[in-house]
């Protein structure tokens, strides 16, 4: 196996991509995923992914920068079968996938230059948060990790998602998540649903919060050629079982969650209790709905972020300066 495999930026994308990070690939089961490097200097290392369904930079870069700023080096990858990593068919989340996708992540991070393998750190957020929980508590490799408006508890969180829909519209998402999971069983390519949508219409998430996604995370519209907001429909029958709170006691490493108060989409209450169940958790509530670390609360998070990197990546010396 290739122990680094750094795929530099082409030249016709290199006006728009920033200096400080180049793409690179790691090999993932019989596919790789691709990623931003973000070379650092002081040994440590943050992996960041996205949610479902959402690409590495509108999902990451805003908080990746700053990181970068205060010295981590950065790996933001996209899960596969999701943005420029490889996987076929495309849109699925698979969550077996993606939990290998960050093991093999770390595997990737530890072998560059600029990481020192015993100061790896784990970040992402919605569906991502969870599978930060549910990596920390089984990979040893993680020295700490960030579970950002988190979905801990999908069994909590699915009936608010429910009753956020009219029942016509949770008919029609059911049916097309039940075609979606007999086409998956017969080998059809995936049955496509938009990841978020208005009330009333067919789409994994209709919450008020949820339709925040793209003002939060892409306000200028960089990445809408190749951020592609549509999911598997047969996801609707799966996420309600995705319960990452249950491996929240065998988190041995510092575990911060931040939480948003008025959060309807993954709720507040699950992370919170996910902080209280690690023995090492740490917890951050921000006022606002579920985007609100990229909104008005983005200070706030990324200040407290970067405070526990600091403390738990670093040597007292380095944190302190």
């Amino acid at each position: 196996m290739t122990r680094h495999n750094h795929t530099l930026v082409p030249e016709a994308a290199a006006g728009s991509t920033p200096a400080f990070r180049h793409k690179v690939r790691f090999p993932v089961g019989n596919t790789y995923c691709v990623a931003w490097h973000y070379p650092g200097t002081n040994g440590a290392c943050v992996i960041m992914a996205s949610g479902a369904g959402v690409t590495k930079e509108p999902g990451t870069d805003r908080f990746a920068r700053r990181f970068h700023d205060a010295g981590f080096s950065i790996v933001a990858f996209d899960h596969r079968r999701f943005g420029e990593s490889g996987g076929r068919q495309r849109q699925i989340v698979r969550t077996r996938e993606q939990l290998a996708d960050w093991r093999a992540a770390i595997g990737f991070a530890a072998t560059l230059p600029d990481v020192k393998p015993e100061r790896i750190a784990i970040w992402s957020f919605s569906m991502g948060g969870g599978h930060v929980i549910r990596t920390a508590a089984h990979d040893q490799r993680v020295a700490a990790a960030i579970a950002q408006m988190a979905l801990a508890d999908g069994q909590a969180a699915a009936p608010k998602a429910l009753r956020s829909m009219t029942f016509g519209a949770l008919l029609r998402v059911t049916g097309k998540g039940m075609l979606d999971g007999l086409g998956a069983l017969l080998g059809r390519r995936p049955l496509l649903i938009p990841a978020t949508g208005e009330r009333g219409t067919v789409a994994m998430l209709t919450t008020p919060d949820a339709l925040d996604g793209t003002d939060a995370l892409d306000p200028h519209g960089e990445h809408v050629d190749t951020w592609d907001q549509t999911i598997a429909a047969r996801v609707v029958l799966r996420a309600g079982f995705y319960r990452p709170i249950r491996h929240a006691s065998r988190v041995q490493c510092p575990l911060l969650v931040v939480a948003c108060d008025q959060d309807q989409t993954v709720l507040p209450e699950p992370g919170i209790r996910a902080s209280e169940l690690a023995p090492r958790g740490e917890l951050l509530v921000v006022p606002g709905t579920h985007y609100a670390p990229f909104l008005h609360a983005h200070e706030q998070a990324v200040t407290t972020e970067l405070s526990f990197l600091s403390r738990h990546l670093l040597p007292a010396a380095q944190a302190t300066a």
